[in-house]
């Protein structure tokens, strides 16, 4: 459990407390949970008038909501949710979720902690500094909003540009250490350091170590301290990653077995239950297909499958799920019943081909090569941030000669792209495919994101290419030269194009 000390204290005796123990949350919000927190001093009614959560698996069962054990305890429990709402409400004092069909909350999209935040927002806003304390936390709710991949649109740009701003100035101790640990300059932190570099090493203190670490070191002050929780996160990164490469190789193994045509892949096997929801996120997306994985657990009722799901191709898997809700409790499923689960998620989903995975490329601006320099890259800038909803700019850029192309380790290539006077240094993260497919001397036409390198001392422009073509070969990309940012010709929707159509 957390110590003391790691208590938020805000104006006028408002006491948060996040001191929840692993036994009392391992199985979600319920009154056992209640009991265990009383009993061992967390919750007291005298001190604590409200109990915030935000349980996602007590809007999807009632039942686990600890309404009546907390109220005998004189504690009112209050749900704060973004998912999508059931049928029948939990029986707490109030359930927070922008999706709720009587919400008169003008935005949807918050995430989890963006919910959070505004609730944070209500409560500390009318006392004497509590509106500035309340801002403060946006920091929080940015890196919650990426780690949800909610979209970058509305109030959750509100909240990231907030949360940047923080973080770049003045970020608190944990996060500093965990900036230091990863060689980030704070200087250049954008939404990318944070889903990359940041969340990931926050999330695995809760896949495979222990997650109380990850709550120590957003609220920790001490220096020393931040930097010693940033070490553990790190090794428990380092393990999440390895174990995740196993269980995906056994995943796929198993998805290799499934019948062609299958229009989902269920599979489960003995891996970490933490990490399943990865393992699930890279079958979806190698296979163009929904996935769901379990890991075979046992509790104090027998053995169970707990699963995670993700979708792909368009389905809509909150509606398959609530198709099998019957033969479910929460995310989990006596290991009996996993195959008529099984059965039943298949004959939703039902059969056909796996999905085009390949990304369609929006084209916001198209250029020839010469016309790419520092003024166009800082007014790109001024876009951000940028991400899901609201990705970043791309541009195709015309008429550059291959001079260099070798591959890089972890599956890049990199290219030296030449134009009339100089060279474009360039990466092609996740694409080791075009170290074979663009050869020197070849004539190209690329899809990139405008970025800036330093190294030993000097600044350079950079290419970060999503995909390459010979030079003049989409009739689209050609088509969107002649518009630019801003043009007037009527054009509402960016040119597209499939990426990897032609390289």
């Amino acid at each position: 459990m957390l110590e003391p000390r790691y208590r938020w204290t805000f104006p006028a005796a408002v006491v948060v407390d996040p001191a929840i123990s692993a036994e009392a949350t391992r199985a979600g919000l319920s009154a056992r949970a209640v009991e265990v927190l009383v009993r061992r001093g967390l919750l007291d009614a005298a001190e604590l008038r409200a109990f915030l959560a935000e349980p996602e698996a007590a809007l999807h069962d009632p039942r686990l909501v600890p309404d009546a054990a907390a109220q005998a305890r004189g504690i009112d429990v209050l749900v704060t949710d973004h998912h999508r709402v059931p049928p029948e409400l939990p029986p707490a004092v109030a359930v927070v979720n922008p999706h709720r069909p009587d919400s008169v909350y003008p935005d949807p999209r918050l995430s989890g902690s963006g919910v959070a935040f505004k609730v944070a927002q209500l409560v500390l806003g009318g006392l004497p500094g509590g509106a500035a304390d309340a801002l403060g936390l946006a920091e929080l709710a940015m890196i919650g909003t990426v780690s949800d991949v909610a979209p970058v649109m509305g109030e959750n740009r509100a909240i990231a540009r907030l949360g940047l701003a923080r973080m770049r100035s003045e970020p608190r101790p944990g996060i500093a250490a965990l900036l230091g640990r990863a060689g980030i300059a704070r200087s250049s932190i954008d939404l990318e350091t944070i889903a990359f570099a940041i969340a990931p090493r926050i999330n695995a203190a809760g896949r495979v170590g222990e997650a109380l670490d990850a709550a120590r070191l957003l609220l920790t002050e001490d220096a020393a301290e931040a930097a010693e929780l940033a070490e553990r996160l790190e090794a428990a990164n380092g393990t999440r990653r390895e174990l995740t490469k196993v269980a995906l190789e056994e995943a796929q193994r198993l998805a290799d077995t499934e019948p062609a045509g299958r229009g989902a892949i269920v599979v489960r096997g003995d891996w970490p239950v933490g990490i399943v929801g990865l393992v699930a996120s890279r079958l979806a997306e190698d296979r163009g297909r929904p996935a769901v994985v379990g890991a075979n657990m046992r509790d104090a009722t027998g053995d169970i499958v707990r699963a995670s799901c993700r979708s792909a191709g368009g389905v809509d898997l909150a509606a398959v799920l609530e198709g099998c809700r019957d033969l479910l409790v929460r995310f989990e499923v006596e290991r009996g019943r996993w195959d008529a689960v099984r059965e039943r998620f298949l004959g939703l989903v039902g059969d056909g081909p796996p999905a085009d995975q390949r990304p369609e490329l929006a084209l916001d601006l198209a250029l020839p090569a010469a016309a790419v320099d520092y003024p166009l890259l800082r007014e790109l800038a001024l876009l951000a941030p940028t991400g899901p909803g609201n990705p970043e700019p791309l541009v195709a850029i015309f008429g550059l000669t291959a001079t260099r192309v070798r591959a890089a380790n972890g599956g890049h290539t990199q290219l030296t792209l030449r134009r009339e006077r100089d060279v474009l240094d360039s990466i092609a993260f996740g694409r080791a495919d075009l170290a074979e497919s663009v050869q020197e001397g070849d004539r190209v036409d690329v899809v990139a994101r405008l970025a800036s390198r330093t190294f030993g001392g000097y600044e350079s422009l950079q290419l970060e290419i999503r995909d390459v073509t010979t030079s003049g070969y989409h009739a689209a990309a050609s088509a969107a030269s002649l518009l630019q940012v801003g043009d007037s010709s009527g054009a509402e929707e960016p040119a597209t194009i499939p990426a990897g159509a032609a390289s």
